[in-house]
């Protein structure tokens, strides 16, 4: 695959990013999701996990000191610290599962298609979520404050691997009487761990993309950053149904050209 930017993938990217970051203010997940199939679409899949985990990290940054003082110091602790942990871990899985040899091959549209193992893995936890966004039985699970370690190993492990790590932290964090304020605030700095702790393993992934377009990844995050403002000041709900479904088919889309090898 092409490493180099074109226009419609500054267009695609940066319209992602603006647009998910404005709804993920509030609801504490979507611009990882939204956007890792955005970047799936231009690189090598664990390139896009690493790219999506640059500009969530700046991001959340942002948002930090925003709403960062809003933060409830325990909350932050007992999810924030067994997530650290188990980013290393998911990150570090999905490097290596990006230098194991091809599943299998096969030849379509007139080309020859690839499947590796990250292409799998990623693909099935892409489909996962999308379930989750999709059926209201379990979009709307949330869990009581004493698993709260738990979620956090949870949420920081398939962040690692998949950058999917906010629609878990929101299952939890949500059952822990936070006010709103504290629930924005605890998940940007819980997010900010956790991409801090994955970005040190998908450093030397980010190395190695010789070809990769740092204006591209620049236009990102400031995208990123105007949508955070619109989101902090303009956006009311915590939910919006239509864009959750849009989410999941899109998701469902990445991962099934993940897993086929078309992506």
């Amino acid at each position: 695959m092409d490493l180099g930017a074109t226009r419609v993938s500054y267009l695609v990217i940066c319209l992602v990013a603006l647009i998910a970051s404005a709804l993920s203010f509030l609801s504490g997940f979507g611009l990882g999701t939204l956007l890792l199939p955005a970047f799936a679409l231009f690189f090598p899949v664990e390139h896009a996990v690493a790219l999506t985990a640059v500009v969530h990290f700046l991001n959340s940054l942002f948002k930090l000191a925003l709403v960062g003082r809003c933060a409830d110091r325990g909350v932050v602790l007992r999810f924030g610290l067994p997530a650290i942990g188990a980013a290393l871990l998911g990150a570090w899985l999905l490097v290596r599962l990006a230098v194991i040899d091809p599943v299998y091959a096969y030849r379509a549209f007139d080309r020859d298609v690839t499947v590796t193992p990250v292409k799998l893995v990623v693909g099935a936890v892409l489909f996962l979520f999308a379930l989750i966004e999709l059926l209201p039985r379990f979009r709307d699970v949330s869990f009581v404050s004493r698993y709260m370690p738990i979620g956090g190993f949870l949420s920081g492990f398939f962040g690692g691997l998949s950058g999917m790590q906010g629609a878990l932290r929101a299952a939890f964090l949500s059952r822990a009487g936070l006010t709103k304020e504290a629930f924005i605030g605890s998940s940007v700095v819980i997010a900010c761990l956790v991409d801090f702790s994955r970005l040190g393993v998908y450093a030397s992934s980010l190395r190695g993309a010789h070809g990769l377009n740092y204006g591209l990844l620049a236009a990102a995050v400031v995208a990123a950053f105007t949508g955070a403002v619109i989101g902090n000041y303009q956006l009311k709900k915590l939910t919006m149904p239509v864009i959750q479904r849009l989410v999941a088919v899109m998701l469902i889309l990445v991962a099934a050209g993940l897993i086929s090898g078309l992506i």
